[in-house]
């Protein structure tokens, strides 16, 4: 596990948890991109690994540290014992979901509509507190449906911060739980920064991280150097992963390691090689792998041999090998 201090810093620049999109494959090739961006995973519900016994889901490599377990939920209790249940796994942090609008996480009255129920979520974080051997964050919007963000969002981080949870990540839109599919909730309703700052002014001694329409590293320092605890990305850092964490760790963290796109396909290479074997297929590794050279010479190649070539009988790193050939002339 990475010690508190160290988490902090991480989450100076993080990449969102993202459904079907951040699992360990994901994270996995984030690392080698990236150092010291802290990574988040899938969301995990409670019920999932308290009731289904889905502990597959926890399963990380110890090369993504640091790592973080975000957990969906709403009773205090089952919230608990998955935070016990994810801190023996070994993650660095655990955090509670309180911004996915999407109707199935409204079913499970957890997500967003949260927001709704600030005691709630204080009980929840308190449960979980007191059983995590690690830091409780959350993640949140600044408010719903009807809510006005300006009085909602103040009240709600109060709530918060009395539990003793002193880590926040702030999606700077609001969500509406009826009438727009997630993907609308990303991207229709306004992004207000300009709040995120303003909570930031009014709750000094927390750590505020901003969320939300963030596409450039350039756009990441800027809010930084504005006073901003940590950035947190999402969309951006999937598609175009190189643009994003490349120079990430010299940038934000001021650290001295940097690789390439091609140097990380090639060190993919070994860990491809170790889940075919484990019996899995090559499509569930290069799936996120196809935006590495996003706006670079030879791109669309990249993408079409590893679309059209990964479902294919006995494909594996040759079928990378040869997709790379395109972009780079490391493979010849």
């Amino acid at each position: 596990m990475t010690d508190k201090p160290l988490i902090s810093k991480a989450a100076r620049l993080s990449v969102a948890p993202m459904m079907d999109w951040t699992d360990r494959h994901c994270r996995y090739l984030h690392r080698l991109l990236s150092r010291e961006t802290l990574l988040y995973t899938e969301m995990v519900t409670a019920p999932a690994l308290v009731r289904g016994g889905a502990v597959h889901l926890l399963d990380f490599n110890t090369e993504e540290h640091p790592v973080a377990l975000q957990l969906g939920g709403s009773d205090p209790q089952e919230l608990a014992e998955a935070t016990r249940i994810g801190a023996a796994h070994g993650y660095d942090e655990i955090n509670l979901n309180v911004g996915c609008p999407s109707d199935r996480v409204q079913s499970g009255t957890f997500g967003a509509v949260l927001m709704k129920t600030p005691d709630l979520v204080a009980e929840c974080l308190s449960a979980m507190r007191a059983a995590s051997p690690v830091e409780v964050t959350v993640k949140c919007r600044i408010g719903v449906d009807d809510q006005d963000p300006h009085e909602v969002l103040p009240a709600f981080l109060d709530r918060v911060a009395a539990t003793g949870v002193r880590r926040i990540t702030i999606h700077a839109r609001k969500a509406w739980l009826q009438g727009l599919s997630p993907k609308e909730n990303r991207e229709i309703p306004p992004l207000d920064y300009p709040l995120v700052h303003e909570m930031k002014a009014a709750f000094p001694h927390l750590h505020i991280s901003v969320n939300g329409g963030i596409s450039s590293l350039d756009q990441a320092k800027a809010f930084l150097d504005a006073g901003l605890d940590g950035v947190m990305i999402g969309r951006a850092a999937y598609h175009n992963p190189a643009d994003i964490l490349l120079g990430a760790d010299t940038q934000i963290f001021g650290a001295g390691h940097m690789t390439t796109a091609e140097q990380a396909v090639l060190d993919m290479l070994p860990y491809i090689d170790r889940h075919l074997a484990n019996g899995g297929k090559v499509h569930q590794i290069t799936r996120h792998m196809l935006g590495l050279f996003t706006g670079r010479p030879g791109a669309r190649m990249w993408r079409r041999v590893l679309s059209e070539g990964a479902s294919r009988p006995g494909a594996g790193t040759r079928l990378v090998l040869d997709a790379l050939a395109h972009v780079s002339d490391i493979a010849a």
